[in-house]
């Protein structure tokens, strides 16, 4: 082996012993610049594991993850539940088909794909399984709509890519739209056909009152009104991505403290804590994986690897499935923030090319790195969910495998006709 592979290798050694990811890419590039390569000093190194989280366009991920936070203490999210529910709540399997809408709905809010397995698995999982659905299908089901969250705007991955790629996070915000929508109703249809399949019931068998009807969605529409103010917002220039997510922040408080009268001053010191801690989390990672692509970069590897791929991948359709394998095996092992903060260098000088949209390249990207994230052995959105549940993990994919293999059949038809890129074309 080239002794300039030796990170890598001890990368994914320590990943498999246990070592966080964060953590294995540090100590891998510090022993590669300390030991393997000359005129680094220690101040560079540092300074490249700050410069990643530093970035302005980076500040938007701890104002989502904040944003996120708030919506749960302040009644946002319960009042989108209650809305969900009117919609679905007639249906075969309606607090499963509730689940789905939840996730699409929260995707205009959070954007995080973590948070939104949590909210789920702590919200509607008990609920669910007193009504009948088994503890593994509900698990399941809570895991793989999580893979909408990310995708739908303001999704937070997409904040992390469009960094990567130096490409337009509006352009990002606005292809996700069609894919979020797509699995919402790829999903519902799913469930509906299990549901019916195994008799779970519908959460009312009657129909609500046109008064109960104006009542619940007038109450919800504060929260429903947010994506809207995202996308003109962005569009029009009245702020960045950064300040919109700050702008978000701002407005679910008011809301939970002025509309739904939830939010209390007693809940700031635990939406901070929150906050840091995931913010913590998904910036070590990114922090390191600036540091390890420094390493990439100084062994010409992200060169080396696109010229293997431009062999291997002749036509378009070729390349965007190569990518499509690529980021289902590595979302299984690594974090979706890492992978998108590494591989855009390796992939983009080909995508481009072969006439690849870097924005349609992006959105693949995403989409497969979040699947990998609800799948065996190191799903994390799985992890999370199995954690709240108590569910084993072959129960969990026993159940479950009939709705991964549902999103990754919708995964590799947007991958193979990018179809959100008319909504992009059409604002750009």
């Amino acid at each position: 082996m080239e002794m300039n592979l030796w990170p890598i290798l001890i990368v994914f050694v320590l990943f498999f012993l246990g070592v966080p990811v964060a953590f294995a890419m540090m100590f891998a590039s510090f022993v590669y610049f300390t030991f393997m390569c000359d005129g680094v000093n220690l101040f560079t190194m540092v300074s490249a594991l700050l410069e990643q989280g530093s970035s302005f366009t980076m500040m938007a991920v701890p104002f989502f993850i904040m944003a996120g936070s708030v919506m749960s203490y302040g009644g946002v999210s319960s009042s989108l539940m209650d809305f969900c529910d009117m919609l679905t709540g007639r249906m075969k399997g309606g607090l499963g088909a509730t689940n789905v809408l939840m996730s699409c709905l929260m995707g205009g809010m959070s954007g995080s794909s973590c948070a939104d397995a949590a909210f789920d698995a702590r919200m509607l999982v008990p609920e669910m399984t007193k009504r009948g659905f088994s503890l593994g299908y509900s698990s399941a089901l809570s895991a793989t709509t999580s893979c909408i969250t990310p995708i739908i705007p303001p999704g937070i991955a997409m904040v992390i890519y469009a960094t990567a790629a130096s490409c337009s996070v509006g352009d990002m915000f606005l292809g996700g739209y069609v894919p979020g929508i797509l699995l919402t109703v790829v999903l519902l249809v799913m469930n509906w056909f299990i549901s019916k399949k195994r008799g779970y019931e519908p959460t009312r068998n009657y129909k609500l009152s046109g008064k109960e009807i104006l009542r619940i969605t007038g109450k919800s529409m504060w929260a429903l009104l947010l994506p809207v103010f995202i996308v003109i917002g962005l569009r029009m220039g009245f702020f960045t991505a950064t300040e919109c997510a700050a702008v978000i922040v701002v407005y679910s408080a008011l809301v939970g403290a002025l509309v739904y009268k939830r939010l209390r001053l007693s809940h700031v010191k635990k939406i901070l804590v929150e906050s840091l801690q995931s913010t913590a989390s998904v910036l070590m990672i990114l922090s390191a994986a600036s540091l390890f692509s420094r390493y990439m970069l100084w062994e010409n590897i992200p060169q080396r690897a696109a010229a293997a791929l431009a062999e291997v991948a002749t036509s378009p359709t070729v390349f965007i499935l190569i990518v499509v394998l690529m980021m289902f095996i590595m979302g299984m092992f690594l974090d979706t923030a890492a992978a998108l903060v590494i591989l855009p260098p390796l992939l983009i000088p080909v995508a481009e090319s072969l006439g690849v949209d870097v924005i349609h390249l992006g959105i693949v990207m995403v989409l497969m790195d979040t699947l990998g994230g609800v799948t065996p052995p190191f799903g994390v959105m799985m992890f999370t969910v199995m954690g709240i549940t108590k569910v084993k993990m072959s129960t969990y994919f026993k159940e479950g495998w009939p709705l991964i293999l549902a999103i990754i059949v919708v995964c590799v038809f947007i991958a193979v006709c990018p179809i959100e890129m008319a909504v992009v074309n059409f604002f750009s």
